[in-house]
């Protein structure tokens, strides 16, 4: 487009070379030049004198009172542009043609580049409705597996409830007994989380620190002497939210449980339980080995995890429910290398 254009400009050139010299007592017929010239209406055009003094300029718009800055700024932008076509008017006479690209050459610059960012687009677009797509099929895989897992589980707890009143009628040590039922009723617990994967759940108004102080319980009889747990709460007090007990229970133990790795089963674990006016704050804090500050924004991605084994999904379930499940938040208020970490979760009332 760019040559035929100068083709265009030249036979423009030519046309008015030929007027210009054209014998007006001859009979010949100059309305093919004229049409030559009328037809140019998109190719900027000025025209200088050997001084480069402006003659003539075709397709320019500009103010009155501009007139002159304009057409020389346009001027020095088409001598960058293209070279000038020659008009001969005589042997010592010659005017010179410059013009720039028209509007239509100019934009289609730009089509390659909207083109691409098309394209582009359209492979984004692709891309996110593919991982998407992979995303909600995976999910429903672990939702399928979770569901499916809970339904397995129910027949051997079943069995071992039984087998746990059958040792009620022997002359057994009944805290033994009580040590079964426990660790029965936290089987059946797992199993109600299980089953509540992919499903919103219930939540109903209940006492946080009642929550928090049977799971600490059970995780006491079941960690090292070394690790002592304190809780620093009210604990005549209730600290009402509406929340679903189950899963809260669940995140309170991942913490607690990430907190006896971190001190490698000595140590301290406090859980504080504050109260404000629309919220409930929960501080769970370790002596553990800390966390390096440049963890701070990964620890609850899916995948992350200071220890030889595990997944690293603790975290990231503690973070779902707590913030989709019960609108709530949690995040790592503070850490130390060597010296402890503090995780807090913030719930509504």
């Amino acid at each position: 487009m760019a040559v035929e254009e100068r083709k265009n400009v030249e036979l423009w050139a030519k046309a008015t070379q030929m007027l210009v010299s054209f014998d007006i007592n001859s009979n010949q017929d100059i309305t093919f030049l004229n049409d030559i010239i009328i037809q140019n209406t998109s190719i900027p055009i000025i025209i200088v004198d050997s001084l480069d003094q402006i003659l003539d300029t075709k397709n320019i718009t500009y103010p009155e009172d501009r007139k002159e800055k304009v057409l020389s700024r346009e001027l020095r932008k088409m001598k960058g542009e293209n070279e000038p076509i020659v008009i001969v008017l005589s042997e010592t006479e010659k005017q010179y043609l410059y013009y720039s690209n028209s509007v239509l050459l100019e934009n289609l610059k730009y089509y390659p580049i909207v083109q691409f960012a098309v394209i582009f687009l359209f492979i984004l677009v692709a891309y996110f409705a593919f991982s998407s797509s992979r995303n909600a099929e995976q999910n429903q895989v672990w939702v399928g597996m979770s569901k499916e897992t809970a339904h397995q589980l129910g027949t051997p707890i079943s069995s071992l409830m039984a087998w746990v009143e059958l040792l009620k009628m022997q002359n057994i040590d009944e805290g033994l007994i009580a040590e079964f039922e426990k660790d029965t009723e936290r089987l059946q617990k797992i199993t109600e989380r299980f089953s509540k994967i992919g499903s919103v759940p219930e939540l109903l108004l209940t006492d946080v620190a009642e929550t928090v102080g049977s799971t600490v319980e059970y995780l006491k009889t079941r960690s090292s002497g070394k690790v002592k747990f304190i809780l620093d709460f009210d604990q005549q007090k209730r600290y009402e939210v509406p929340m679903n007990a189950s899963l809260f229970s669940w995140v309170i133990e991942n913490l607690c449980k990430n907190a006896i790795d971190a001190m490698n089963n000595v140590g301290t674990i406090q859980v504080s339980i504050t109260d404000k006016s629309d919220q409930i704050f929960i501080d769970v804090s370790d002596t553990g080995k800390g966390i390096s500050k440049a963890y701070f924004k990964t620890v609850f991605q899916p995948g992350f995890t200071t220890k030889k084994r595990g997944w690293g999904l603790g975290l990231s379930l503690a973070k779902r429910i707590v913030e989709n499940y019960h609108r709530g938040k949690i995040f790592l208020k503070q850490s130390e290398i060597n010296k402890g970490t503090t995780f807090r979760i913030i719930l509504n009332k």
